[in-house]
């Protein structure tokens, strides 16, 4: 309530101020139209690096999360087919092998004895933005 009605006479306050003085507010010339790109500019770079800061701000905090808490693990993927992947998920000490369609997910097989995978392995990166790494000319193993 104190600020609507601290927001009110502030406004009212500018109002009168405008009012009073018209030639003010009419006598100053519009910007020159390379003063006015150059603001754009300055403000379109400035929301750019925001984003850019945001997104790097956001992948640290996601790097910090504890990811040992996990009850259920992708230990495995592999395309069968454009649509179709084979996946083979740890829960606990057993693991199963799944088959993935845009239609359904079964179970295939529960493993008698669980599959070792190196820790290396498992912290492979997808194929999508390996190759992309590729095509830009970065190797996917510096990224730590």
């Amino acid at each position: 309530m104190r600020a609507s009605a601290a927001f009110a006479g502030l406004f009212a306050s500018q109002l009168a101020c405008a009012a009073a003085s018209p030639a003010a507010t009419t006598a100053a010339a519009p910007g020159s139209l390379s003063g006015q790109l150059a603001q754009m500019v300055f403000g379109l770079l400035l929301v750019v690096g925001l984003i850019f800061f945001l997104a790097w701000l956001l992948r640290r905090m996601q790097g910090t999360a504890v990811k040992g808490g996990q009850v259920i693990e992708i230990v495995g993927s592999r395309a069968i087919g454009p649509r179709d992947r084979l996946l083979l998920v740890q829960v606990g000490k057993e693991q199963i092998l799944i088959g993935h369609t845009p239609g359904s997910i079964e179970a295939l097989h529960v493993l008698a004895e669980p599959v070792e995978v190196l820790a290396t392995a498992r912290q492979a990166t997808p194929e999508f933005a390996q190759r992309l790494m590729e095509l830009m000319g970065k190797d996917p193993k510096d990224n730590k």
